[in-house]
């Protein structure tokens, strides 16, 4: 092969190992999705949409919620029933935790499926967020998430008092349904 052949071939040499590059970078396969149409309770007017996709081994769990008190945090949860038929919010119970842990910051070891990053509101009372986390799933096992409750509380989770964080009223809920 003489050198100018040779040197004909490299674009097709380098676009492989180019291909080759961006395959090894793929990030995980999509699984199953979710998502939560988030309604106000009485007498409040968040709303939002929250996506739930499993990615491998973790759940994106990302959305945007409105209404909210401006420039404050606010308790994200995911709760035990499926159920926003109370005006309250009250009829979706407690935070779920098929595993009996104890409630604490999302994506810490030992904690509760249900705990949620908290939301941080702009000046607008938006927020937009998106957390990758293990100790859920979407579609199978004890840790499903469809089917339950999503909550929006009024007030910022203290990461501490047992088994809800001292969040406060409910001002948003939702049913989180499988797409």
């Amino acid at each position: 092969m003489t050198y100018a052949h040779a040197f004909h071939r490299l674009p097709a040499v380098f676009g492989a190992v180019a291909l080759l590059a961006v395959a090894g970078c793929a990030s995980p396969t999509l699984g199953p999705t979710a998502s939560a149409d988030l309604m106000p309770t009485t007498g409040n007017t968040t709303t939002g949409n929250v996506q739930f996709v499993q990615l491998g081994g973790m759940v994106r769990v990302s959305g945007t919620i409105k209404g909210l008190k401006p420039n404050a945090e606010h308790g994200f949860h995911i709760h035990e029933k499926g159920d926003c038929s109370s005006g309250d919010g009250m009829s979706a119970g407690g935070h779920f935790n098929p595993t009996g842990a104890k409630h604490g910051h999302a994506g810490d070891p030992g904690v509760h499926a249900g705990d949620l990053p908290s939301l941080h509101a702009d000046a607008t009372g938006t927020a937009t967020f998106s957390a990758e986390l293990r100790g859920i799933s979407v579609g199978a096992g004890v840790t499903d998430v469809v089917g339950r409750g999503l909550i929006v509380h009024a007030m910022p989770d203290d990461y501490v008092t047992q088994p809800t964080g001292n969040s406060g009223g409910r001002l948003a809920c939702a049913v989180i349904v499988r797409r």
